[in-house]
């Protein structure tokens, strides 16, 4: 997966990922082989990444702490990261942010058994205590049911359902 945040994604600073096949031979692909795109890459079916190499920027230890900080500070303050979470649930349709969409269909605090959009982020669905997978699986589709509704856009899940899509 492409995963990404604060404006920067892996295909950003991938140099290359040897991965182990489906017939256990071991391959190193460049980064232009995995074709990323938002959120996904084509990654040969099977195949699981065991190394990968990474382009690092130079620059003062004392500057790249503070910029870790900065970030972890802005996410405590804006994702729920002690809750019980699977992250970020929805991906972001072209030209819109998902957790806007998802509050301004109403979405902010809904619950299914014990399952909750987040009222801090609402791309984020949260187990409370004894949410069940169903639980979870049930308040997306709602949520997602409920941003067409509202917005005529189609939220797709962050990460695909094995068996499912």
């Amino acid at each position: 997966m492409n995963g990404g945040a604060y404006g920067r994604e892996v295909q950003d600073i991938l140099v290359e990922a040897r991965v182990a096949m489906r017939d256990g031979s071991i391959e190193t692909l460049p980064l232009e082989k995995l074709g990323y795109t938002y959120r996904h890459s084509e990654l040969p079916e099977g195949a699981v990444v065991v190394e990968a190499t990474f382009r690092g920027s130079p620059g003062k230890p004392e500057a790249i702490g503070a910029e870790m900080d900065a970030i972890a500070r802005a996410r405590e303050e804006s994702q729920p990261l002690r809750s019980r979470t699977g992250g970020s649930t929805f991906k972001n349709p072209p030209g819109h942010k998902a957790w806007v969409l998802v509050d301004a269909a109403g979405c902010r605090g809904l619950t299914m058994g014990d399952a909750q959009v987040s009222e801090k982020h609402c791309n984020f669905l949260l187990n409370l205590g004894s949410a069940t997978s169903a639980d979870i699986e049930a308040l997306g589709e709602e949520v997602r049911r409920r941003v067409l509704e509202n917005s005529g856009i189609t939220l797709e899940w962050e990460i695909q359902r094995i068996g499912r899509e």
